[in-house]
């Protein structure tokens, strides 16, 4: 990330970590995709069980456990890239348009590191969105038409243990929840966001780690459910 986005996500997060109020209720509650990544070593198909066909590749550096995706540990700002890092999905339906939407991991880790999730990135025509893990605290941004919402976690999440993080964006607010409680919000319009871009698990695909940082997040998760409102 340069210099310019790393200040815009750090103000965003802290206007996020400086209005935390409970949400409204959730809005984002039709599943789009669920990626339980319970897939059999080998396998390189990531597979949506919600029943849409929103499938998948699985990258071919991921290591599958039956149960679970493992992200290996590369040095960051290093080249060359690994484009066989993350896993990624090519579908419309995964981007957030209007609508409210929800990004809910289970994953654990312990480097200080890492882009987990993104649809899209800095520049990317028609916005984006991405949760990461900078000293690994998880910030969540979605960056559209109107403008920028960005929370975070708060405290370190990077202790080895399983954590449930979902980021939810209305069109009023976007709210971050850690282990069932809310613990972030950004009230604000961020409007349209639609891009072209895969969605990748891991990492980002458009980079080189020369001029633009690959940001490859290791470590373990057993499922994302992306959900929205109908």
């Amino acid at each position: 990330m340069n210099k310019r986005g790393v200040a815009a996500m750090a103000a965003a997060v802290l206007v996020g970590a400086m209005a935390v109020q409970p949400p409204a209720s959730a809005a984002a509650t039709v599943t789009i995709a669920l990626w339980q990544m319970n897939e059999a070593p080998g396998s390189r198909v990531l597979v949506d069980s919600s029943g849409n066909g929103v499938n998948g590749i699985i990258g071919a550096e991921v290591v599958l456990t039956g149960t679970s995706h493992k992200f290996g540990y590369l040095k960051p700002n290093t080249p060359p890239a690994h484009p066989e890092h993350p896993d990624q999905v090519t579908d419309a339906r995964l981007n957030p348009g209007t609508r409210d939407y929800a990004v809910t991991l289970h994953l654990k880790w312990t480097a200080n590191f890492g882009n987990i999730i993104q649809k899209g990135q800095s520049n990317t025509a028609g916005g984006y969105f991405k949760l990461q893990a900078p000293s690994g605290m998880v910030q969540c941004l979605f960056r559209g038409s109107a403008g920028s919402g960005g929370v975070g976690s708060g405290r370190a999440l990077n202790d080895g243990q399983w954590h449930t993080i979902r980021c939810e964006r209305t069109a009023t607010a976007v709210t971050m929840t850690v282990d069932g409680v809310v613990v972030g919000r950004h009230a604000g319009a961020t409007g349209t966001i639609s891009n072209t871009k895969p969605l990748s698990i891991g990492g980002k695909l458009s980079c080189d780690q020369i001029t633009v940082t690959c940001d490859y997040w290791p470590g373990e998760m057993d499922y994302v459910q992306i959900e929205a409102s109908a």
